[in-house]
């Protein structure tokens, strides 16, 4: 049998036999989820057809050799009335009604967006016409146009209380490292010391009723023996906190590590990943994220809120059938979802819905913009009803800076946006190596143990540094902080010395011996920070990476903010200050620098430039400082664009094979056609069906020697005249149907794809006519088609794959991995590092 390679094979069925699903393969190719390894043979697990996905826990050391194929099914694009089974001529056509599988994906396979929005269409249309002819017909139609409305409001209800809960959650057990709280055990803090009757403003953070470990378990808080005790017992806490995280992602949900973005971008692509946003990663991942978020590591919980939000989206669309039988419809509902977990991440709604649009979405119509809106619109009025923080804002990082920034500033904030674009594309490369290297070595088999090592030296190493000690939100919090008279803080420890100054402002003051003091422990936390997260992001815990970045950058902006002020205090007669800054005067804000500094770093590593902007400014409430924040963001993508185009999602993306063609890269190279197709010149030739001559042994028989994914179906061998294109998949249970409905179907009846079958003999078998699982116009080149034009139509329609015709004769297939090979191969880059269909 003559055989093409294509990279649209789905490993693990076999001759005859729907049960052909539940077979296992030999191919031993693995594909690497930032946290798990995905085995590439076909699952156990018999599907269920029943349209509901059913999550499993795995149970493995994060080398998942079985996954449960969960198949979500779909309505066909065409109608199923075929002309049913003819006495006369004995022609069997049982498509008439929808097959439970016909039309559907299998896992790691890409879906079809032309045929899936031409089912929406039609699907439309037909309760349109409906409409019209009875009243329950018109209030279904009117139900169907809400209900898109509805499971927004639903996912921004759900998204806004889960992220509450980690909000809360997190911050009591970020708390229980240090000490507890005897008023009530539930209370962190923050909470506990608001309830005492014995604490001033300048000591608010003590209170008798907080007590630290060493008061608990030794009775005093003094000495050195104290503080070990104390340090132990962070210490120990952080390693309990990790462990529980590591191990309930490796024995449940092994999907629910990393920060999930990368995998969100490729589903919203169109990428099948079953059971990645099913209710076993949700859970897993909520209880997880609050576990590392609280273990003190380098890593925060606003990327893994977004994969949160998509996994409560893609666990409601079920309910709606709408979306649950349309893979198309199903990620604009995950685009808005995504929208909705940045909102609920940082309190930015339309940083949010900007984020979707520029970072993650693949398919984004007005209608989707309108519904993230939405989404993020409820999900962020959740989350202010439950105030998680306590302080009836919804913006994290609240500042109230009292002085404009001045225009000589810009210099600084540039710099700011070249140290951001540096440190991005550094973060990159060495992170990408360190990942790559866990995939390639025995690291990677060893996952408890690694997350248990680099949660053992970050918390040894962040004890005695205060800054490193508290969790990341609240330092930057306070390298946010505009200092006034009552803050104790010693970023705030300034000579006083009054000469003029305005209502409600401080002059720029000589700093003390705190200040000082502040700079050397900042300047030691930023080095710890850059080097630990490069080995934390892409561990098997959650773990995003906007708040190390962010965190990052605020520490480099206000130490340059601070020495900007001291320059200006001392120098205030230079040329470049004497003009806008006298003495006695607020000048320099050090908080705007650390502002602009962690925008701009994390522009530099993620390469946002609008959504980012409007992130920052709304997770401040800084709106008059957008201009330097834009200045900075611009500046760090170009620095970091200089040095490697990815950002560090798209790099990972790369890193793990997956089938992306990103939309934002052009295809520059003179290349054809009939140079990507396969089959090459001097192959095998292109396995196909033909209309009206193969048995169904025939067919049974390719399906179990192939491996491809769907076969072209020509009028015959000879003339190669291309008829359209069936899926392998449709195949093998339209087959298995017709053997269960009619008896006397059997290997040697005859396969007709054609619209009217020629009179049978008596006494022969039963013919089985296939015409409506048959794609009639499946999209076409010529072999002199430049691929230019060939990866836009990819990239624009969302193809599988596309037929390469000579003089409306066959010669080939280009498949989606084909063109990502070939990109690879033009960029030289392995073209063997894709992996999937």
């Amino acid at each position: 049998m003559a055989t093409w390679h294509g990279a649209m094979d789905h490993r693990g069925f076999h001759q005859g036999s729907f049960n052909s699903f539940q077979s296992s393969s030999s191919d031993e190719d693995l594909m690497d989820i930032p946290g798990t390894a995905m085995d590439f043979s076909m699952r156990d697990d018999v599907p269920p057809l029943d349209g509901e996905i059913e999550d499993k826990p795995v149970s493995s050391d994060l080398e998942v050799g079985s996954f449960p194929c969960n198949l979500i099914i779909l309505s066909e694009n065409r109608s199923y009335n075929g002309g049913g089974i003819g006495s006369s001529n004995r022609i069997m056509d049982f498509l008439e009604e929808p097959i439970p599988g016909v039309g559907t994906y299998d896992d790691f396979n890409t879906i079809d967006w032309v045929r899936e929005k031409s089912r929406d269409r039609d699907r439309h249309r037909e309760i349109t016409n409906k409409s019209k002819e009875s009243t329950w017909a018109l209030i279904h139609s009117v139900s169907d146009a809400f209900s898109g409305w509805l499971l927004m409001l639903l996912i921004g209800l759900l998204s806004g209380s889960l992220a509450g809960l980690i909000d809360i959650s997190a911050h009591w057990m970020t708390d229980l490292k240090e000490g507890i709280c005897t008023s009530g055990i539930w209370f962190n803090h923050e909470h506990c010391c608001w309830n005492s009757n014995h604490v001033t403003f300048e000591n608010r953070d003590k209170c008798p009723e907080w007590n630290s470990w060493s008061q608990l378990i030794i009775s005093t808080n003094e000495g050195a023996f104290a503080y070990i005790v104390n340090y132990f017992m962070y210490v120990l806490w952080a390693l309990l906190f990790a462990f529980l995280a590591v191990s309930l992602v490796k024995v449940f949900a092994p999907y629910a590590c990393g920060s999930g973005i990368p995998e969100i971008k490729t589903i919203l692509s169109g990428f099948i990943i079953r059971g990645y946003l099913g209710k076993w990663t949700l859970m897993i991942k909520t209880i997880t994220l609050v576990l590392a978020v609280s273990s003190g590591l380098s890593l925060g919980k606003e990327g893994p809120l977004v994969h949160v939000a998509c996994c409560c989206g893609n666990i409601l669309c079920h309910c709606f059938n709408k979306y649950r039988k349309n893979e198309a419809k199903r990620r604009e509902v995950l685009s808005a979802a995504a929208a909705a977990g940045v909102s609920v991440a940082f309190g930015a709604p339309i940083g949010g819905v900007l984020f979707s649009l520029e970072e993650v979405s693949y398919y984004f119509p007005l209608k989707t913009l309108w519904r993230s809106f939405f989404a993020a619109l409820v999900a962020a009025f959740t989350l202010r009803s439950i105030n998680p923080f306590g302080n009836s804002c919804l913006v994290l990082f609240y500042v109230e800076f009292h002085t404009p920034w001045h225009l000589f500033e810009l210099v600084p904030f540039i710099l700011l946006g070249i140290f951001g674009g540096l440190w991005g594309a550094l973060f990159i490369r060495t992170n990408i190596a360190w990942c790559r290297k866990r995939k390639t070595t025995q690291l990677g088999k060893y996952p408890v143990v690694e997350v248990l090592v680099v949660t053992a030296i970050t918390a040894i190493l962040a004890f005695p540094n205060e800054y490193t000690r508290v969790s990341t939100s609240e330092l930057i919090s306070e390298l946010f902080n505009d200092c006034g008279l009552l803050d104790s803080s010693k970023l705030c420890d300034y000579k006083n010395r009054f000469n003029t100054s305005k209502a409600g402002e401080l002059p720029d003051r000589p700093a003390g011996v705190g200040v000082y003091s502040a700079m050397w422990q900042l300047a030691l936390t930023l080095i710890l920070k850059i080097v630990i997260t490069i080995f934390t992001f892409g561990m098997k815990i959650p773990s995003g990476l906007f708040i190390p970045s962010m965190a990052v950058g605020a520490i480099a902006g206000r130490l340059l903010g601070v020495g900007m002020e001291q320059l200006a205090y001392y120098h205030h007669d230079w040329a470049i200050f004497n003009s806008w800054c006298s003495q006695g005067a607020d000048c320099i804000t050090p908080g705007l620098y650390a502002m602009v500094g962690a925008a701009a770093c994390l522009g530099g590593v993620t390469r946002m430039t609008v959504s980012l902007v409007v992130i920052m400014f709304e997770l401040t409430g800084g709106l008059e400082y957008i201009v330097p924040l834009m200045a900075a963001a611009m500046t760090s993508k170009w620095v970091a664009d200089a040095l490697g185009r990815e950002g560090i999602y798209d790099a990972h993306i790369r890193l793990n094979g997956y089938p992306f063609l990103e939309a934002k890269e052009e295809f520059a190279h003179k290349t054809l056609a009939m140079d990507v197709m396969k089959p090459r010149r001097n192959d095998p030739l292109l396995t196909v069906l033909t209309q009206d001559s193969m048995t169904v042994e025939d067919v049974e028989t390719i399906i179990s020697e192939t491996t491809y994914s769907g076969f072209p179906v020509v009028v015959s061998r000879e003339s190669q005249r291309l008829v359209g294109f069936v899926l392998r998949r449709d195949l093998i249970i339209s087959i298995e149907n017709a053997r269960k409905k009619q008896d006397g179907v059997v290997s040697t009846s005859i396969i007709y794809f054609t619209e009217h079958s020629p009179p049978v003999p008596p006494y022969t078998p039963p013919t089985l006519k296939l015409r409506n699982i048959l794609d009639l116009s499946p999209f076409t080149v010529t072999d002199l088609t430049p691929m230019e034009i060939v990866v836009d139509i990819f990239r624009k329609l969302g193809l599988r794959q596309c037929l390469v015709t000579h003089n409306g004769r066959l010669l080939g297939i280009i498949t989606k991995k084909d063109v990502l090979k070939h990109i690879a191969q033009m960029a030289n880059q392995d073209p063997d590092s894709i992996l999937f269909n």
